[in-house]
């Protein structure tokens, strides 16, 4: 059985039968986790391994661990920087801001993949233009060539620890104040200032190994109507024929407001996968998860799944093999300087893990 083209959540700590019986259906491609399902390292572990063995090949498990105020899962594990903290280092000491951008997506990425989570949704490449809350210092820098820059670097972290990237929120959501969340957000600039600045991250890793992009719930009325991720031009015309873009695309949670444009959970979904989402991203909503996994329509998408497939994590590591790593407790000394001392000056030199 091949994976489904649908991400939900679940309730608690466990699976409970309604939910292994939602998992099983054929529309299900994988899981989303949230504070609410973490307790402490063990118990995470294994809440995945009981989630991976609903169905072969095993539904992807994934979550955001960005670092800062966006990291679900922390009493035992490292509390991460804010990506704006290594955007402030680069201003200052770009290589050293790049060892750390380097180890903080390595030790997230080798420590999920420590407890079998497959991904994290990470890095977020957009822009801190200073009007946005909701993105704020989840923005690794105003200037899009560092945000190009670092961004690289944290998908190679990423990877090195055996772990696909996902950039988001395509093809930028910094650039304004409302928050897609709450409301359904417009970005009145024109397509050639969004392909000046904040589509420039994406533009410089779509052919770099980024694996998946997660499109932004706001309407850029300048260039089309819909949100991103219900908008053909912005899925198909600019990111699969202009920028080469052969990942994965992950629709942003349609239980958003920002999503309600497209009517109701079951025709977000229709909407969303028109427009060229692989992968529905539906949250914190059962009834509207369940009307969505009855009502959708199978698409029997070949490519769809060797992207799904990608997703999968690789080279994953115990616990106790992880605690003993010596690279792995250099990146976390390093990071807790940074966390310790803003301007990086405590930060251990030398070189990461390999």
């Amino acid at each position: 059985m091949s994976l489904g083209p649908v991400m939900v959540d679940i309730a608690g700590t466990e699976l409970d039968a309604t939910e292994r019986e939602r998992l099983a259906h054929p529309r299900v491609g994988g899981v989303i986790l949230f504070a609410r399902n973490f307790v402490d390292p063990d118990q995470l572990a294994a809440l995945v391994a009981e989630i991976h063995a609903v169905r072969d090949p095993h539904l992807l498990v994934a979550v955001d661990q960005e670092g800062g105020r966006v990291q679900r899962f922390r009493d035992g594990f490292t509390l991460l920087p804010a990506p704006r903290r290594y955007g402030e280092l680069f201003d200052r000491d770009p290589e050293r801001a790049r060892q750390l951008a380097y180890d903080g997506a390595w030790v997230m990425a080798r420590e999920l993949r420590s407890v079998g989570v497959d991904f994290s949704f990470a890095p977020v490449l957009d822009l801190d233009h200073g009007v946005s809350g909701v993105i704020g210092d989840r923005a690794l820098h105003a200037d899009p060539a560092v945000v190009e820059e670092l961004g690289l670097t944290f998908v190679h972290g990423m990877r090195a620890a055996g772990m696909a990237a996902v950039g988001k929120h395509y093809p930028g959501h910094g650039g304004i104040a409302a928050d897609s969340h709450h409301e359904v957000p417009e970005d009145p600039r024109p397509l050639e200032a969004l392909r000046d600045r904040d589509l420039r991250p994406f533009i410089h890793l779509a052919g770099n190994g980024l694996a998946a992009v997660m499109p932004a719930h706001v309407i850029y009325p300048e260039v089309d109507c819909l949100p991103a991720g219900f908008s053909r031009f912005w899925l198909q015309t600019m990111l699969r024929e202009w920028l080469g873009f052969q990942g994965l695309i992950f629709s942003d949670d349609l239980a958003m407001a920002g999503a309600a444009v497209a009517g109701r959970p079951l025709e977000r979904a229709r909407a969303a996968r028109a427009a060229g989402c692989d992968v529905i991203l539906h949250c914190n909503d059962t009834a509207g998860a369940d009307a969505i996994l009855e009502g959708l329509e199978s698409a029997d998408d070949p490519l769809a799944h060797v992207r799904l497939a990608r997703m999968h994590g690789r080279r994953g590591v115990e616990r106790g093999e992880l605690a003993r790593d010596p690279d792995w407790r250099s990146a976390v000394q390093r990071l807790a300087a940074l966390a310790e001392d803003p301007t990086g000056d405590l930060a251990l030199e030398g070189g990461g893990p390999a």
